[in-house]
């Protein structure tokens, strides 16, 4: 279930006017328009405010050809800048704030739930410039990157990210209700259409206010909010039931893997060929020693003694020598999958093709990042790597799904790590030690079939749970 489009579905329906039923006993909505014309007019008066240029007459109800679609009767199309005091929010330097009070940045909100992550005072932060200051009750809107739909209502007062606009709608009408408007579909399109910006794109004030709201009865406003929550409450128990499901795949996953390395996975079979014979072929000079916590017919081995090891070649921009060839590098590499959408090239001399050239059945595993993330290369044809990946080939014959499956479990058990103060690496010299078994080579074919068949139904369960 795709409960973000469920979501959007729920506010799709309120702001149509088809989630409650109308009353045609409620106050129309050309009535709040009144009403906020005329504490406009009070509050210009006052001189708390200024007089807009384009602020109609109370008596003015203002009249739209062309709107994004039709509203029930009582209802009424208008603007946001008409209904709000968007863009008139009071800056505050942060030298200015006291210590322990609440100071909101974008981070601290969950996109597309808007849900307060962390709520933390200015004494908890290092921050300086200018903040907006903000009263309990204000719709709270980033007018950065939109889509992220970071809008709320704010449960206290306090300060924020001069990326977020507080504002208020006068007293008159359901903040709750304006701010599921915002995180509608029909909001988040036309922000998309008119925002500026390519990586960072923000919303303007001016084009904000020129947003077009539908308006209901403030009776009516009420009563969608009601139900949006009442739904809402409840999509949140099914994330919550998909959140709790996925961490139990995840954790079955693991217990197959952990049985699978320990010989628990399927039975052994008498008649298979004992590991040790097998390793004497790779290697006749090795020495066995106790295989400890492993069945019998299993031996204790390190991976230098069954997989031939080495890196790629560094890029340098000083060595232009050779052909220019298609390499991959970390950003290539996934777990037991590769992004082939984005491959670059480099030079390569002859004399350093044997080693660093990939072919069917190598496993890689990346020496930094994601220290030990590891895939098979399946493909019919072969391709060079760069020195920030490990190229494993068997040195006999060896199901290399089964040692992919190894250094998953032992990466997920933090029992392959890297050296190194910020970002860590993993050396050949540690990962020539990595302990690992090595079970009879029937044995290991049927540990794979096991792995895949038990995983793929755990995938078509997370995969229906996303359907």
């Amino acid at each position: 279930m795709d409960t973000k489009k469920l979501r959007q579905k729920i506010l799709d329906l309120a702001i149509r006017g088809k989630l409650v039923p109308q009353d045609p006993n409620d106050e129309p909505a050309s009535v709040l328009l009144e009403r906020i014309k005329a504490e406009k007019e009070r509050l210009i008066k006052e001189g708390k405010i200024k007089r807009s240029k384009k602020t109609n007459n109370a008596s003015d109800t203002p009249h739209y050809e062309n709107v994004p679609f039709e509203v029930p009767k009582g209802w009424v199309w208008t603007t946001l800048g008409s209904i709000s005091n968007y863009g008139t929010s009071i800056n505050v330097q942060v030298g200015d704030i006291d210590s322990n009070e609440w100071i909101l940045e974008l981070e601290d909100i969950e996109k597309d739930t808007a849900k307060i992550i962390q709520h933390l005072s200015k004494k908890e932060r290092f921050l300086n410039g200018t903040r907006h200051k903000f009263q309990k009750g204000d719709i709270l809107y980033s007018k950065l990157r939109t889509y992220l739909n970071k809008v709320l209502v704010a449960s206290n007062g306090g300060f924020c990210s001069t990326e977020i606009m507080p504002f208020g709608t006068y007293g008159v009408l359901s903040n709750e209700y304006i701010c599921h408007v915002l995180r509608s579909n029909h909001f988040l399109d036309y922000t998309l259409r008119c925002g500026y910006g390519v990586k960072m794109p923000r919303l303007s004030t001016n084009d904000a206010c020129k947003g077009m709201i539908p308006l209901p009865p403030l009776a009516e406003q009420q009563r969608i909010v009601t139900e949006i929550e009442k739904w809402f409450s409840l999509i949140d128990q099914i994330e919550q039931g998909k959140d709790d499901l996925h961490s139990i795949v995840k954790q079955t996953k693991s217990k197959i893997l952990d049985l699978a390395i320990h010989g628990e996975l399927v039975p052994q079979d008498p008649n298979d060929e004992p590991a040790i014979e097998l390793l004497k072929r790779i290697n006749p000079s090795f020495t066995p020693c106790d295989n400890g916590h492993y069945p019998v017919g299993w031996i204790d081995v390190i991976l230098g003694d069954i997989f031939y090891h080495n890196t790629g070649k560094a890029l340098n921009s000083s060595n232009k020598e050779g052909v220019l060839r298609n390499y991959l590098t970390t950003s290539n590499v996934y777990w037991n999958q590769f992004d082939l959408s984005l491959v670059k090239q480099m030079p390569f001399r002859d004399n350093e093709l044997e080693k660093c050239t990939v072919q069917k059945g190598d496993l890689l595993v990346c020496e930094g990042g994601d220290v030990g993330r590891s895939a098979i290369w399946n493909f019919d044809y072969n391709i060079c790597i760069q020195n920030h990946i490990h190229r494993l080939r068997p040195k006999g014959d060896l199901n290399v799904s089964f040692y992919y499956y190894v250094l998953r479990f032992l990466k997920e058990h933090n029992r392959i790590g890297g050296k190194g103060i910020g970002l860590l690496g993993l050396s050949s010299n540690e990962l020539h030690k990595i302990g690992m078994p090595l079970p009879p080579r029937k044995e290991q074919d049927r540990i794979v079939l096991k792995i895949e068949e038990l995983f793929s139904v755990l995938d078509n369960i997370e995969n229906a749970l996303e359907a």
